[in-house]
């Protein structure tokens, strides 16, 4: 496993890029309502990215081995949907959950980021489709709270795995975060379950995502013919949240953090500084 160590001014210019992804959804959050399809979501931030922020959407036409190109700018993932869902003609209403991903270049790197809404409001949305929101939010922060020089990948994906497991809930197993930079996705993986003190020990320079997908069911997926759409294998609810972070000389920094980022969960006051 290659890990490369990003230098003060990479880093400097993935903080530009991070902050730029997390105010794409910033911008989006009032368009998150009944009645818009996920196509116009998709629309609305492909402009805001590329006119508003000279961005480019690193989504749109990126092709790994053994996929077709994505044909979007954004992932729109609703309900039973795991991750990668395609922006289309299906129109969200009350009651629905959907996680907005978001990926923008700036100056040759990449901020990677997701949310998950509650359309027509948490009032509006089953007490399962919000614990699973909740939990799924906790998860991502309480994997955060692990990183810093010294620990090692297996604490993140330990974390995570209790508190999801604890809650009645499963984690997805063939999705994990990864290290980014000037390439979309990098060395290392980062699983979202695991031991603790295993793994490779995290270093000062460090940048990778965190982004459980935790869902209400059992953790098994399935692909959609689309070939890129994952969901859970007995359509149950699933959630995701995602930051980029950057391991410090200290701690941790969030990278992808913005005006109007959610507050931390409570879960971790007593964690991070």
């Amino acid at each position: 496993m290659s890990v490369t160590i990003k230098t003060p001014q990479e880093i400097e210019k993935m903080r530009i890029a991070g902050r730029l992804g997390s105010e794409v959804l910033d911008y989006i959050t009032p368009f998150v309502k009944p009645g818009v399809t996920t196509g116009e979501l998709d629309r609305l931030c492909h402009d805001y990215m590329v006119e508003v922020q000279g961005c480019i959407p690193a989504p749109l036409n990126y092709c790994p081995p053994g996929y077709k190109p994505y044909p979007k700018s954004i992932c729109t993932s609703i309900n039973h949907q795991v991750c990668h869902g395609v922006p289309g003609d299906k129109a969200l209403k009350k009651g629905d959950i959907v996680n907005l991903d978001i990926t923008v270049i700036k100056d040759g790197y990449h901020g990677d980021t997701s949310r998950m809404f509650l359309v027509g409001g948490d009032s509006n949305c089953s007490i399962l489709a919000r614990r699973l929101c909740q939990v799924t939010y906790e998860c991502l922060w309480l994997g955060i709270a692990q990183v810093r020089p010294g620990a090692h990948l297996g604490d993140i994906g330990h974390a995570i795995q209790r508190h999801a497991e604890a809650s009645g809930f499963s984690v997805v197993r063939e999705f994990c975060g990864h290290g980014i930079g000037a390439n979309f996705h990098e060395d290392p993986q980062v699983l979202h379950y695991g031991k603790r003190d295993t793994g490779i020990e995290l270093k000062p320079g460090m940048i990778f995502t965190i982004e459980p997908m935790i869902n209400a069911g059992k953790a098994a997926i399935s692909e959609l013919p689309d070939g890129w759409t994952i969901v859970t294998r007995d359509r149950s609810l699933s959630a995701q949240w995602e930051h980029m972070i950057l391991v410090t000389e200290s701690g941790v920094e969030v990278l992808t953090l913005s005006a109007n980022s959610p507050a931390r969960p409570d879960i971790v006051a007593n964690i991070l500084p």
